[in-house]
């Protein structure tokens, strides 16, 4: 493995860096966009219990909106509820863009490190082929060694390149869809609630 990072030349350190960086992200993702953790299944059960039993205080509100995206989402909309429908729904709203540009984050970084990997492999490639061109006019193409070398360097880092650019740009495309699946349950479960309370509704949450 060193053999190969060493005959690709020096493009082949930020295309490794360009991989190190993009498993880091893909691991993080899979740990943080889990449904159980954005939208746990017992939350918008929860919260009608306690409406139901009038046991809403700001304790439970903010143990709700510390508990996931989705208690974030519907504890911003419990404290708008009473001022009507549309207000618990900006709210909604205002609080849901928060937690989608979380899910997001890194994303971006991912989508990048797709579009530039195969980039570097083709400079790489480039590089390579210069080499050889120069040492064709210095020496000749006697010099088979030399040739070989200035091939293998471009070939290389094209290999790299792709290697890291194909299963990068799965993942982004993975959670890309992992995100936009997330935001239709959360859009889903907090519209259960805005339904279920009603604009004429009051929720009084205890002191």
């Amino acid at each position: 493995m060193v053999e190969i990072v060493r005959a690709g030349g020096w493009l082949m350190q930020p295309i490794l860096l360009c991989s190190i960086l993009a498993i880091a992200i893909v691991i993080e993702r899979f740990w943080t966009l889990s449904a159980a953790r954005i939208s746990p299944k017992y939350v918008l059960a929860q919260v009608w219990t306690w409406l139901k039993n009038n046991q809403l205080d700001s304790v439970r509100l903010t143990e709700l909106r510390l508990s996931s995206p989705l208690g974030q989402i519907l504890a911003a909309g419990l404290l708008s509820s009473k001022y009507g429908r549309a207000a618990m729904i900006d709210s909604i709203e205002q609080a849901a863009a928060q937690v989608v540009h979380d899910m997001e984050r890194y994303l971006n970084t991912l989508g990048t490190i797709a579009a530039i990997t195969p980039l570097l492999g083709l400079l790489g490639t480039v590089v390579g082929m210069i080499r050889v061109f120069s040492e064709i006019m210095l020496q000749g193409t006697g010099n088979a060694n030399a040739l070989a070398g200035g091939i293998s360097e471009a070939l290389i880092t094209t290999a790299a390149g792709l290697t890291v650019a194909i299963p990068t740009y799965m993942s982004y495309r993975y959670f890309s869809r992992k995100v936009d699946s997330l935001v239709l349950s959360l859009e889903q479960e907090s519209m259960k609630l805005v339904d279920a309370i009603h604009s004429d509704r009051r929720v009084e949450v205890k002191q």
